[in-house]
């Protein structure tokens, strides 16, 4: 599959690419990120293979990220509407000050235009509320994101690692009003994190959001660096900040060496296909410090696992989903119509996405 076999984004009609290039570590303010060069390296090779879709967040190198963003736009002279481009808003640049950050009406609106500004753009494609503002009412929220879209500073709205309970609520507000709608969902998931399965995978298939996986490799647990047993020093400027594996994770880990070593290719490439050919998963974000680790992780778009490796990978890292998932899971099959198809999805009768 090609970076330019581009699908349509939950329920809406803008297309991207299967594989979005997630740019948190362009900057080097943090200690641990890309230069300027080889962060325009990556932009290149991804936009080379044919990808359309940016990803960013004012906090990302504390705006540094979207300023590179901005720069290579414009030093290239890219026609901006052939990129699709989204960033987030909720974190504060500006210690200190109350409506710095937040997703009031106040402080979402200073955030976007500061984010325009260092994007040198008109408009965001994608705005996200990067995490849930437990302070702010949320049709504060939603009628502020609806106003930046009729006034054209923003095309679409998604959430990112926000309850299915809020996004739930969010949703039906939004229709009920005839606000603009969330369009997809950001949200951590890997094969050592599938705990999003129990309850936001089936509200976002159900409520029309796209899903897009941020960190599929696992900060890093999942690309090949760590193998148990393994005593050598581990080539990670991010390990302070992330840690290392967990005992439990080598179970996992060693299943998809085995299962690379199999097809011939990195264990990065078995993390990532496992991850983008999950039912309700639209577009995954990628992220790379190096150009190296960006192209291995796009080559990953041209490999097939086998149903045998997918039952695999799936069943050493199957989750514990807890009340009321596996009940529910538990008790499909007592349905009369229990694998039968209803509007179109098949009733499943075991495993969430196994089917």
């Amino acid at each position: 599959m090609p970076l330019d076999h581009f699908v349509t984004l939950g329920r809406s009609g803008l297309r991207v690419s299967p594989y979005c290039l997630g740019t948190m570590t362009f900057g080097e303010d943090f200690g641990w990120g890309a230069s300027t060069r080889e962060s325009f390296a990556m932009f290149d090779e991804y936009r080379n293979r044919g990808g359309n879709f940016i990803d960013t967040a004012n906090i990302y190198t504390a705006g540094h990220s979207e300023r590179i963003i901005g720069d290579y736009l414009s030093q290239n002279r890219i026609r901006r509407d052939e990129i699709v481009l989204g960033t987030k808003f909720y974190c504060n640049l500006f210690p200190g000050d109350p409506n710095g950050g937040g997703a009031g009406r106040k402080a979402l609106i200073q955030q976007c235009e500061a984010s325009l500004s260092r994007l040198q753009s008109d408009y965001i494609d994608i705005y996200w509320l990067h995490n849930w503002d437990r302070t702010v009412p949320i049709e504060e929220t939603l009628r502020g994101l609806d106003d930046l879209v009729t006034s054209g500073k923003i095309r679409y709205v998604g959430f990112s690692d926000i309850p299915a309970w809020k996004t739930a609520e969010a949703q039906m507000i939004a229709n009920f009003r005839g606000w603009a709608p969330i369009i997809a969902l950001q949200l951590e998931y890997s094969l050592l994190e599938r705990t999003s399965e129990g309850e936001l995978f089936p509200m976002a298939q159900e409520m029309g959001m796209g899903i897009m996986p941020w960190s599929p490799l696992r900060s890093g647990f999942l690309s090949g660096k760590f193998r148990r047993g393994d005593t050598k020093q581990v080539d990670t400027k991010r390990t302070s900040m992330v840690g290392v594996p967990a005992q439990a994770d080598y179970d996992i880990i060693e299943t998809v060496f085995e299962v690379a070593s199999e097809i011939g290719v990195s264990p990065a490439s078995v993390a990532l296909a496992w991850v983008r050919l999950q039912a309700g998963v639209t577009s995954t974000l990628i992220g790379a410090r190096k150009l190296e680790q960006l192209k291995v992780n796009l080559d990953s778009l041209d490999i097939t696992l086998s149903s045998e490796q997918i039952r695999m990978l799936s069943e050493v890292s199957k989750p514990k989903l807890n009340f009321p998932a596996e009940n529910n899971e538990t008790l499909a099959p007592m349905l009369a119509f229990s694998g039968t198809t209803v509007d179109g999805r098949t009733i499943p009768t075991s495993g969430l996405l196994s089917e």
